[in-house]
C-alpha cells in the first residue's frame, strides 16, 4: 500500500532534485529514502523520476503523480488539524514565513511577549522572499506567512494588522539630511541605493516615490538593509528603509539621520496569509494581536 512517507519523501525530492538533500529534509538516510521511492514505483507502475551520478529529472507522468500526490499531503495534513480547532490558540507548534525585511525587526519585538502569553508555544520561523512563502502557504509546508503588501497572493487569505512608512536614511553630511520630510522629487536618485531585484520592498518603494525601475541601484546588488546601511555609512548614497527597521538599523550611530518620506501613506501594509481552508485562524489571529500590540508599544 502506498503510505504518506512515500509521498513526502517523493516531493522532496521533486523540490530539490537531489536525493541527497531531499533525505536530509526529511530527517533519513538517503538509502531509506531511495528504496521508499523505489517501492512507490514498483507500486504505481510508473517511473516518477530518472536519475543518474549528475542530476534528477521529472518524468511526464511523474509530474502528474506528484500533482496528486501534493494535494493527498496536503488534504492529510489538514485532517490532521481538525482537532486543532477545539484547542486553545497558539498550544500547539506552528511554522511562520518571515520576508527579510520584516522578520529581523519584527521578532525582537515580539518574541518576549509571545513568551510571556503563550509559554508552551513553538514557534518554528522560515525567512524566504515573498514569492517562495506564497508558495509554501499554497503548499501547506509552512502554516502561515507575514509579507508586505501590495503582493500578488492569489488564492490565499490575507489579513492585515499593520501599516508603516518609509525613511530616507543618509549621512549626516548629505543636505537635507536635517530635515523633518523629504518628498520622492527631492532625492537624488543617483545615488539612491535599494535592494536587488526579487525582494518586494524595491517594488513598494519604487511605488512610493513613483519612480522607475531604472532610476535606483545604479551597479548595485544588496541583499539586505544592514548592507545598504554600512554603504550609507560609507557615504557611497542614501537609502529608504520601513519604520519597522529603523531602531535596529539606525539606533546609536550619529552619524546617520532618518527622515520621513512626505508621500502618501501607508507605503506598505504587514499581513498575515494563510489557506482558505486553514484550521487554524484563531492562532493568527492571536499572533496577529502580539504583533500589532508589541509595534504599538514601540
Amino acid at each position: 500500500m502506498i503510505s504518506l512517507k512515500q509521498l513526502t519523501y517523493a516531493l522532496a525530492v521533486e523540490k530539490t532534485l537531489h536525493f541527497k538533500r531531499a533525505a536530509e529534509a526529511c530527517h533519513v538516510s538517503q538509502s531509506a529514502l531511495s528504496t521508499a521511492l523505489t517501492e512507490l514505483e514498483k507500486q504505481l507502475g510508473v517511473q516518477i523520476f530518472e536519475r543518474d551520478n549528475k542530476r534528477v529529472l521529472v518524468t511526464p507522468l511523474g509530474q502528474e503523480v506528484l500533482r496528486r500526490a501534493q494535494g493527498i499531503v496536503q488534504q492529510t495534513r489538514e485532517l490532521e488539524r481538525l482537532a486543532d480547532i477545539q484547542k486553545a490558540p497558539l498550544s500547539y507548534p506552528m511554522s511562520v514565513g518571515l520576508i527579510p525585511t520584516i522578520g529581523p525587526y519584527l521578532l525582537p519585538k515580539i518574541l518576549s511577549e509571545l513568551n510571556a502569553a503563550y509559554p508552551a508555544f513553538s514557534l518554528s520561523v522560515v525567512e524566504e522572499q515573498s514569492h517562495q512563502l506564497v508558495d509554501m502557504v499554497r503548499t501547506g509546508e509552512i502554516d502561515t506567512a507575514v509579507l508586505a503588501l501590495p503582493f500578488p497572493h492569489e488564492g490565499l487569505l490575507a489579513f492585515e494588522f499593520w501599516e508603516e512608512d518609509f525613511y530616507w536614511v543618509a549621512h549626516k553630511s548629505q543636505v537635507k539630511s536635517n530635515q523633518r520630510e523629504i518628498a520622492s522629487r527631492e532625492l537624488d536618485q543617483a545615488k539612491l541605493m535599494l535592494l536587488k531585484e526579487g525582494h518586494c520592498l524595491k517594488d513598494h518603494i519604487l511605488e512610493a516615490c513613483k519612480l522607475g525601475n531604472q532610476t535606483a541601484n545604479h551597479g548595485f546588488g544588496a541583499t539586505s538593509l544592514n548592507t545598504l546601511i554600512q554603504m550609507v555609512i560609507g557615504q557611497l548614497g542614501t537609502t529608504l528603509v520601513p519604520a519597522m527597521a529603523l531602531e535596529s538599523l539606525i539606533a546609536h550611530n550619529d552619524q546617520l539621520s532618518a527622515v520621513h518620506l512626505k508621500e502618501p501613506s501607508p507605503h506598505r501594509r504587514i499581513a498575515f496569509i494563510v489557506r482558505p481552508n486553514y484550521s487554524r485562524l484563531a492562532s493568527v489571529e492571536a499572533l496577529m494581536a502580539v504583533c500589532k500590540s508589541a509595534l504599538m508599544a514601540r
